[in-house]
């Protein structure tokens, strides 16, 4: 049985237990340490093996919710994902306390991180600007927990943070595990398309890059920070998230890490630098990506012909294959040497670039994405 953190009472068997994260699989016995000298581990009972799953498994709203939350209170998203899968299942399970509104279990603990009454009274927050604070509200419970954890020593000491929302080692340990697989399942690469919404809560839920919004319609260069594309309000939600998928590629080195999946890849190449935008912004599925694995040159023809509105894709297949976009005004691209007045004019890989024209070495095939 699970208890509380604030109170030790036992909260009742309602989500499916894990094991443990940290940086790596802790043992019962590593638990055991962590605990302190002679302090007893009590087992989960789960019987479950390490799990195999990845952030797909986690609800994609809720997946938004943690990263948004450990975002603005500096702590690690994964373990607030761990918290979640161990207390109520990412909201999945069938205790009435997990999901009823107003509905507790028998510690009186209720919504979908399990938060006692007289612990919300202190740590609740108002997590999607609704004006009200409900713990069986999932935005309203998570940045609670990212909260807790907090003001109970996150980061600098997650595990006494983690004990102090639950007094239990198991626990503790179970959270670490679940926090631990999720973790290296993001970094791994599992990425999902970027949200439909334009809203910089949401947006901002759905990358670990910053979010900031600008009014009008042109994207452009944060003062002091080439790496970073200001977003236009007013840009359709998929060009928002080209710009989001584009600073989330700053910094990666050029390089064919990037095919046939530019997922995750430690570099990226012209092609691959464009396949994941597209794919990011859910303009080309993943599927045909990883079976076509297109090229610079496959791009010559593909979408709609002449410029877009938002989006320009400028493709050649010679005298070098080479592909690259214009997005809402800014220009992503690998090529930097004599094509780039910018902060980034040195350095390789795909930056935004700053230009004053199109780059005349070659003759462009001029294409842009359906309705944009």
């Amino acid at each position: 049985m699970r208890t509380h953190a604030a109170s030790g009472l036992p909260l009742g068997a309602t989500a499916s237990l894990g094991i443990v994260l940290g940086l790596g699989w802790v043992t019962i016995a590593g638990v055991a340490a962590l605990a302190g000298g002679g302090t007893s581990v009590v087992a989960s009972g789960s019987g479950q093996e390490p799990p195999s799953a990845t952030v797909a498994e986690i609800p994609s709203g809720y997946l938004a919710l943690y990263r948004a939350a450990g975002l603005r209170y500096g702590i690690d998203w994964a373990v607030l994902a761990g918290i979640g899968k161990v207390e109520c299942d990412h909201g999945r399970d069938a205790d009435p306390s997990c999901t009823r509104e107003g509905a507790v279990n028998a510690a009186g603990a209720g919504g979908p991180m399990q938060f006692l009454a007289e612990t919300w009274a202190r740590y609740g927050v108002d997590g999607d600007g609704d004006g009200r604070r409900d713990r069986w509200d999932a935005a309203d419970a998570i940045f609670a927990a990212a909260n807790y954890l907090r003001a109970s020593g996150a980061p600098s000491d997650y595990r006494r943070a983690i004990y102090s929302y639950n007094h239990a080692w198991w626990y503790v340990a179970d959270v670490l595990r679940w926090a631990s697989v999720y973790r290296g399942a993001a970094a791994a690469g599992v990425q999902a398309p970027l949200p439909v919404a334009g809203s910089a809560v949401v947006l901002q839920a759905r990358t670990s890059t910053q979010v900031r919004l600008i009014a009008g319609t042109t994207a452009r260069l944060a003062p002091g920070d080439g790496h970073l594309a200001l977003i236009p309000a007013l840009a359709p939600p998929a060009v928002q998230a080209l710009v989001i998928a584009g600073n989330e590629l700053q910094g990666l080195p050029y390089g064919p890490a990037g095919h046939p999946d530019p997922r995750g890849a430690t570099q990226e190449d012209c092609s691959s630098t464009l396949n994941f935008l597209l794919y990011r912004a859910g303009l080309r599925p993943i599927q045909e990506i990883l079976e076509k694995n297109p090229l610079a040159q496959e791009y010559v023809n593909w979408g709609l012909p002449g410029p877009g509105r938002w989006v320009t894709i400028y493709a050649t297949a010679g005298p070098t294959p080479h592909v690259f976009a214009v997005i809402a005004g800014l220009r992503i691209d690998t090529s930097h040497a004599g094509t780039d007045v910018g902060p980034n004019r040195d350095q390789s890989g795909p930056r935004w670039r700053v230009f004053d024209a199109i780059p005349a070495w070659a003759h462009w095939s001029v294409r842009h994405p359906a309705g944009l």
